[in-house]
């Protein structure tokens, strides 16, 4: 939920204007639609406009997946994309679009490389690298997906878990963010409920079809990775998105695509808090599709700060 929350500050606020979509992925499928522009500092480039969110600063997910769709479109078609690093250097605007300026740094026999550098008000926001790589035959092994995990049909959706809470925040939750996510156990969007454990799983599907390409099946990955990874460190210290003075962002990123998988059908995010200390969080996670197999693994380090005033 990457520089999505700034304590309670935006929750029931009347100033925001509500300008998410209901139940469709319509905005994440606009976030990945890219305009090829003139090159400034590197090979190629690309602009891209954030999608509404009820605060401020722009969904760092966004960010994520247009910058790995960016590189996808100066590779070779037989080129699949396997990792990405990045860091967060400052929040996007959600009223302004997104210049990423790709480096084409190397394109060898079986990988390619490029470097991103994303710019807005002409300072850059984001920077990072993205591998490719031409798909070959290897041995097969993954950690496996841990047992007993509810059924994510038997879940609460985010829309009836906030059912009667009215504010701009509560309907970005349920309805603004393009995929379906169902927590185990409860989600810490008002208040974390039960033990404070240092881990959680989260169920997640789009809400509408997608298209047939695998390349925006990786795209909605990247792009709902960024929503959730953090909470593990909020869970286990008892804090929720919605607490007065807390105040998070995500600093760097890194992302591992194992396996082709679909966005569309249900997937499970499974989160652990791996350290907190000084003001950041480390957390780690692995997508699994409904068979157990690991689709792709995700590390990432945020700011989580708690004023106690």
């Amino acid at each position: 939920m990457d520089d999505e929350t700034v304590g309670g500050a935006a929750v029931g606020d009347p100033a925001v204007v509500d300008r998410t979509v209901s139940d469709t992925s319509a905005a994440f499928l606009r976030a990945i639609e890219l305009t090829e522009t003139e090159a400034l500092v590197s090979d190629r480039a690309f602009l891209a406009m954030p999608q509404p969110v009820p605060w401020a600063k722009a969904y760092g997910g966004d960010t994520v997946a247009q910058a790995a769709v960016s590189a996808v479109r100066t590779v070779a078609e037989d080129r699949v994309i396997h990792s990405m690093h990045g860091y967060f250097m400052r929040p996007s605007d959600p009223a302004d679009p997104v210049r990423y300026e790709i480096e084409q740094l190397r394109d060898g026999r079986s990988f390619s490389t490029r470097g991103i550098r994303a710019y807005q008000y002409g300072k850059p926001i984001f920077v990072g690298t993205v591998s490719f790589h031409i798909s070959e035959e290897g041995a097969q092994q993954w950690m496996p997906q841990p047992s007993g995990l509810p059924d994510p049909e038997s879940l609460p959706s985010s829309a009836q878990v906030l059912v009667g809470v009215d504010s701009a925040a509560a309907k970005y939750w349920s309805h603004g963010r393009s995929f379906d996510m169902r927590h185990v156990p409860s989600p810490v969007y008002l208040r974390v409920d039960g033990e404070l454990v240092a881990h959680q799983a989260v169920w997640i599907k789009a809400f509408d079809a997608l298209p047939d390409d695998a390349n925006v099946h990786r795209a909605a990955l990247a792009y709902v990775c960024d929503y959730t990874i953090l909470e593990p460190v909020l869970r286990a210290h008892g804090y929720a998105w919605a607490d007065q003075g807390l105040v998070t962002a995500s600093l760097d990123h890194a992302l591992w695509f194992h396996r082709a998988g679909r966005m569309d059908r249900w997937v499970v995010y499974v989160q652990e808090a791996v350290s907190a200390q000084g003001g950041r969080g480390l957390a780690q996670g692995r997508f699994y599709d409904a068979d157990g197999t690991l689709l792709a693994s995700v590390a990432q380090e945020g700011m989580i700060r708690k004023s106690h005033a």
